[in-house]
């Protein structure tokens, strides 16, 4: 009855959606030219032979998803939707040659269905918790079968699928397999009757992330006194690294701290913030004593590489936190806010051997970012950490193509 309710109310959604989406593209969060994706509507045709449709929602799926793709190619045509700007833009320089991608259908049936019909995988793969009802309902109509990678279900997701148990053995039970994050994310999945697998956290070998050696050489030399990075951030965490820096200044009063926004499309507005500090779009230096704007897209490895140690975003704010793994695969210890619900796997790991270091005010972080400027940490026990799932995106990429007729 649920999902037959979700259904009814999502087919009369489309005036509201469209609309919608014309104020993302308006405000530079969708392709104007590419809005009829979002609608099932593609205009690349559908390749011959097999197909396998990956869908991951954001740069952090896309991240995590993209070793097992590569470990695909060649063995059948691939097909990645994704959800936002920042993860086609991800997409376009990061997917293996011949792999195609399109932005995902809105959760419409005859949206859907429209998407289905013209791609017609032979097998379907979703990250994490992208558990869109008429999506996964459509996959089970044309004999689809469903895998869901890297799965992840909080407490409160987990007692919210316990007040729908039939609409959840629908889902979930539809998978043919299910591979958990996390033992925790495990046991939540099974008793929700999933058929789960614990193959490990594919998060956890991610390639490390890239940079341009031109661009790190000319960057290094910009930086000639301390420096540290808060990574990832979000909207009132900003503030809280401009105060970490005013409160570290006389200590440390050549300090450079260099703000790497999540969406790079507030750079303008956290400049302002930060007393009109320079950056890095339109082509500023950092200059000591100042904090610098690192307000661009696919250089996260560049500015983990230039600095001892990082502050990742979005975990003192409060939203379960983002990749901690991306620094320490480069060998950099990590600062965090309390909210790491997102990582509880890798933070245990991380803290264990003394690379993770959690704060939950402006006092706490500015004595962190000071103690470690003064005495950073030997990063390669955070690279150390995650040394020992190195074959699981070749083993996932066969459970994959097990699936195939």
């Amino acid at each position: 009855m649920i999902l037959r309710l979700y259904a009814a109310a999502a087919s009369l959604a489309p005036p509201i959606l469209r609309r919608m989406l014309r104020r993302r593209a308006a405000s530079g969060k969708e392709i104007p030219s590419r809005l009829p994706e979002r609608e099932g509507i593609s205009p690349l045709p559908r390749p011959a032979g097999r197909l396998i449709w990956v869908h991951a929602a954001s740069v952090g799926e896309t991240m995590s998803v993209l070793p097992v793709l590569h470990a695909l190619a060649g063995q059948a045509e691939i097909l990645l939707t994704t959800g936002t700007l920042t993860s086609a833009i991800l997409a376009q320089s990061r997917l293996p040659a011949g792999a195609r991608h399109q932005f995902v259908t809105l959760d419409v049936p005859a949206w859907v269905e429209r998407f289905l019909t013209h791609w017609r995988p032979d097998a379907a793969v979703f990250l994490e918790s992208e558990l869109w009802p008429n999506l996964l309902r459509g996959c089970d109509r044309h004999n689809i079968p469903r895998l869901l990678l890297n799965a992840r279900m909080s407490a409160s997701s987990a007692r919210n699928w316990r007040l729908a148990p039939r609409a959840a053995q629908t889902l979930l039970g539809g998978f043919s397999s299910i591979l958990a994050q996390s033992a925790e994310d495990a046991a939540r999945f099974r008793a929700l009757g999933g058929q789960v697998r614990e193959w490990g956290n594919l998060k956890f070998v991610c390639a490390p992330l890239p940079a341009d050696a031109t661009a790190l050489a000319i960057l290094s030399a910009q930086l000639p006194g301390p420096a540290w990075l808060a990574a990832s951030t979000h909207a009132g965490e900003e503030p809280i690294c401009a105060a970490v820096h005013a409160a570290l200044l006389a200590r440390f009063p050549r300090l450079i701290t260099i703000i790497a926004p999540r969406h790079p499309g507030r750079g303008g507005e956290i400049a302002a913030l930060c007393g009109h500090a320079p950056r890095r779009a339109l082509g500023q230096k950092p200059e000591p004593g100042k904090i610098y704007i690192a307000d661009t897209l696919g250089e996260l490895g560049l500015f983990f590489r230039v600095t001892p140690f990082a502050f990742i975003g979005n975990s003192l704010v409060g939203f379960g936190g983002h990749n901690i793994i991306e620094p320490a695969l480069l060998a950099r210890p990590v600062l965090a806010g309390p909210h790491l619900e997102n990582f509880t796997e890798a933070a245990a790991l991380l803290r264990d051997a003394g690379m993770l270091r959690q704060v939950t005010d402006t006092a706490g972080l500015a004595d962190a970012v000071a103690s470690w400027l003064a005495a950073p940490p030997d990063g390669m026990a955070a690279a150390a950490c995650f040394n020992g799932v190195s074959q699981l995106p070749q083993r996932v990429a066969g459970l994959i193509m097990a699936l195939l007729p």
